[in-house]
C-alpha cells in the first residue's frame, strides 16, 4: 500500500509539471476577416457551384472617430490595405487586372491612396507583417483606380465584390472612402 501512495504521489507530481496554463490572447483590435467571390454565403464543397474564385484575408481595423485617409493613413506612401499581415488575394484561376494576365494562386495587396485615387497594388510577395517589407520590384500589377465617397460612413475596413456584366469589381471601403478594382475572370 506505501509503495501504491508513493507512486500515486509520483505520478500527480509528473502531471502537475507537465501541466501548463494556456493563456489565450485577448480579441484582436483589428479582427480577421475573408471576403470570397461569389459570396461566402454559397456553400463551397465540391460539388457545389459556384466555386470560389478570389479570396481575399485581411484585418479590418476600425475608424474609432478618427481621419483616416490623410492621416492615419497617409496619402502617398504604401498601405497593407488592413492592419497586422499584410492583405491576401487568392485567385484561383486566372484573371486579367488593368490589361495584365494574374495566373491563379495568392498575392499580396498593397495600395497607396491618394485623396482623389488609389494605386491598387498586386504584389507577387506574401507572408509579410504590414507594408513594411514591400518591395515595388515584385510587383504584378499596378492600377489607379478614382475614389468614391460612401453612401454612408464605413466603420470598420470592409471588402466585398460587385459585378457588372463580365467584370467583378474588388471593393475597398473604409470611413468616408470606396474604390473599386475591375477584374476580368478567365
Amino acid at each position: 500500500m506505501k509503495n501504491f501512495s508513493l507512486l500515486t504521489l509520483l505520478l500527480l507530481f509528473v502531471f502537475s509539471v507537465n501541466a501548463q496554463e494556456v493563456k489565450f490572447a485577448p480579441l484582436d483590435a483589428s479582427p480577421a476577416d475573408i471576403a470570397y467571390f461569389p459570396n461566402k454565403s454559397v456553400k463551397f464543397k465540391k460539388t457545389d457551384t459556384p466555386s470560389p474564385v478570389i479570396k481575399v484575408i485581411y484585418s479590418r481595423p476600425s475608424a474609432k472617430g478618427r481621419t483616416i485617409f490623410g492621416e492615419l493613413i497617409p496619402f502617398g506612401e504604401v498601405w497593407r490595405v488592413g492592419a497586422n499581415e499584410n492583405t491576401e488575394i487568392k485567385f484561383y484561376k486566372p484573371v486579367t487586372i488593368n490589361g495584365v494576365a494574374v495566373p491563379a494562386g495568392t498575392y499580396s495587396l498593397f495600395a497607396i491612396p491618394e485623396k482623389d485615387k488609389w494605386t491598387v497594388i498586386i504584389n507577387k510577395e506574401i507572408d509579410l507583417w504590414g507594408g513594411y517589407a514591400y518591395d515595388s520590384g515584385k510587383d504584378l500589377v499596378k492600377i489607379v483606380v478614382p475614389v468614391k465617397a460612401t453612401p454612408a460612413p464605413v466603420e470598420a475596413l470592409s471588402i466585398a465584390f460587385t459585378t457588372q456584366g463580365a467584370v467583378t469589381n474588388l471593393v475597398i471601403g473604409w470611413d468616408k472612402t470606396m474604390v473599386e478594382v475591375p477584374i476580368s475572370i478567365k
